[in-house]
């Protein structure tokens, strides 16, 4: 995704107020070899590009005036009460050539397929939405796609089931193998009262 943005000059609090007045969002943008560069953002294009999940996991292309940099989304600032107000936004400089570690989206699919919910009429729970990954940034996914197709009653899918695509490395701080889904069987009560429904409906 490419972000556009505009190298800021004025600093401290009364100017940030100015700039947001005029429809600016004060940012940062950090990292590499290159000093700390304050910049400023159109508040609008910022605010409909954070509804985006590939703007949270994606390496970004930074234009500021004439340079373009590989960044990635580190932090934003939202007012406390006026939700659709973005206050501040950093961005991190990478390298092509050194590793990176982000937050990705997982992606669930075939739920309905698995021998659990199909055959079993149980549930599956997404333990995670998310992983920490470890990779150079043309490797980095947006998402990563969690086949659940083949569960079954009584499993779970840990970190170690995923067909991860080459050069990633979850990063699972210190947990051994997280648990990403897991499958959840009705209790004997909610199957007894889905059963009196069903006799109710029958004698309606």
């Amino acid at each position: 995704m490419k972000v556009v943005a505009f190298e800021r000059q004025a600093q401290g609090t009364g100017a940030s107020r100015r700039m947001r007045r005029a429809g600016k969002v004060p940012g940062i943008v950090y990292g590499g070899e290159q000093p700390p560069q304050l910049i400023e953002l159109d508040h609008n294009a910022l605010f409909h590009a954070l509804k985006k999940e590939q703007f949270h996991s994606s390496v970004l292309d930074l234009t500021v005036g004439e340079q373009q940099s590989k960044v990635l989304l580190k932090a934003f600032q939202v007012h406390p009460f006026k939700v659709h107000q973005v206050l501040h936004v950093d961005f991190l400089r990478i390298a092509a050539d050194r590793k990176i570690s982000m937050k990705v989206p997982l992606h669930f699919k075939g739920a309905e397929e698995s021998p659990a919910v199909k055959l079993d009429g149980a549930m599956i729970s997404h333990v995670a939405s998310e992983l920490e990954i470890s990779c150079l940034p043309n490797d980095l996914p947006e998402f990563l796609e969690v086949d659940l197709s083949k569960l079954r009653k009584g499993q779970s899918l840990h970190v170690s089931d995923l067909a991860l695509p080459a050069g990633l490395t979850v990063v699972t701080h210190g947990a051994e193998n997280p648990v990403i889904a897991t499958v959840l069987s009705l209790g004997a009560g909610e199957a007894a009262a889905g059963g009196e429904e069903a006799a109710g409906e029958a004698s309606a």
